[in-house]
């Protein structure tokens, strides 16, 4: 399914009953990556999965898409369908876009599951890759994507899950260059938002990956330190809805249950 916002096309699933579950894809990612896990939560809510701007099926708005600018596309879906209160759960740049709507439209909120993800701004180091990564997307970006992809996994887990990442990076390979740079240009200027995870009323998670080779296991801890904030660890990766599928259900499965 999809609609018109601001003259793009915006794509959307949206199956199953009861209180609404929105879930939000990674950088590189769509919709699809939802699709094994989708099941366990439709026959009990109303699971919404969207494609943010430039990726998947939904377009390009600019050079530029920031977190604001995609969690108003979220709430354009939304509103669309008259859902006026969510769960969200986001992977990775997901979260960053869940944490930006969540600022932007609190009322709106019930709950934030941030998978793989942090509140924190890139810093000046984090910065400087990301530029480095849109010189390589612009120099190769089928050769950058390849090689993003695996690097997500454990080292361990990239030979067990060979079938999962060729899907992944199949995926991935229909992202336009504009929107891959879209997308890196706006992460690298996204704001802090840690101060959400103390001061906001609704509940929130954090699922890590203990060996998670893009965020740090130590700086994720701190954020939640001294908040009501819900941590779930695994052993694994960045890819916790495919490397540790069953632990992540579970623990969406009792978040959901306790709200």
């Amino acid at each position: 399914m999809e609609i018109l916002h601001k003259g793009t096309t915006v794509f959307y699933e949206d199956e199953g009953k009861g209180a609404a579950l929105v879930l939000l894809h990674g950088f590189l990612e769509n919709g699809t990556i939802w699709k094994d896990v989708k099941s366990f939560f439709t026959d009990k809510y109303r699971v919404v999965a969207i494609d943010l701007p430039g990726h998947g099926k939904t377009g390009c708005y600019g050079y530029v898409h920031t977190m604001e600018m995609m969690a108003e596309t979220v709430e354009a879906v939304l509103t669309h369908l008259k859902i006026r209160k969510s769960v969200f759960i986001g992977h990775s740049m997901g979260g960053y876009v869940a944490l930006a709507f969540a600022e932007r439209f609190p009322d709106s909120v019930k709950g934030l599951v941030l998978l793989n993800s942090t509140a924190r701004a890139d810093s000046a180091e984090r910065k400087k890759n990301r530029d480095r990564a849109i010189e390589a997307v612009k120099y190769n970006h089928k050769s950058f994507i390849r090689m993003a992809i695996a690097n997500l996994f454990r080292p361990k887990n990239r030979k067990v899950f060979s079938e999962e990442i060729r899907e992944l990076k199949k995926q991935a390979l229909q992202t336009p260059l504009q929107g891959i740079v879209a997308a890196l240009e706006g992460m690298k200027i996204r704001d802090d938002r840690e101060v959400l995870l103390h001061f906001s009323p609704y509940k929130k998670m954090m699922i890590i990956g203990k060996k998670d080779p893009v965020l740090n296991y130590n700086d994720l801890i701190a954020q939640t330190r001294n908040s009501e904030v819900e941590v779930v660890e695994l052993p694994d990766g960045h890819m916790s809805y495919i490397e540790n599928k069953a632990e992540f259900v579970e623990g969406v499965q009792v978040f959901l249950k306790n709200i």
